[in-house]
């Protein structure tokens, strides 16, 4: 019988995630490269739009610029450049180094930026963003 009711169940409930990562949806215009859901990727992983800003304008080497929930970056990057970094970023600033859960925040300790999970509790230091 139990059998019976996981077949019946749909995937998505089958699933043990109860978070998926955002994906970035950008898109070059001329010599500009918009993403657009900016905003509301970075609510959705609890990150300041501050935060990713620095990162993102460091790995590209290029200026960026907020624009309501919209970055728009200096230069030509496609989605899966763009991707990859975002992905970067959340395996550095979001995901837990030691269970790789998504509950974790950034604190400060003794003036060093440290990850801290509160699933299982683990402190990771951070490195600087310039």
């Amino acid at each position: 019988m139990l059998n019976r009711l996981y077949m019946s169940l749909p995937e998505k409930t089958e699933s043990s995630e109860r978070f998926e990562l955002p994906i970035l949806e950008s898109n070059i215009q001329g010599k500009k490269t918009i993403i657009r859901n900016f905003s509301k990727a970075l609510k959705t992983v609890k990150r300041k739009e501050k935060h990713f800003y620095k990162y993102i304008t460091k790995e590209t080497a290029t200026a960026a610029t907020i624009d309501g929930p919209k970055l728009i970056l200096n230069g030509k990057f496609y989605p899966d450049m763009i991707g990859k970094i975002f992905t970067k970023y959340l395996r550095e600033f979001v995901l837990c180094h030691e269970c790789g859960k998504p509950d974790t925040e950034i604190n400060e300790r003794n003036g060093v930026k440290v990850l801290k999970c509160t699933a299982c509790g683990a402190l990771n230091p951070l490195k600087k963003l310039r």
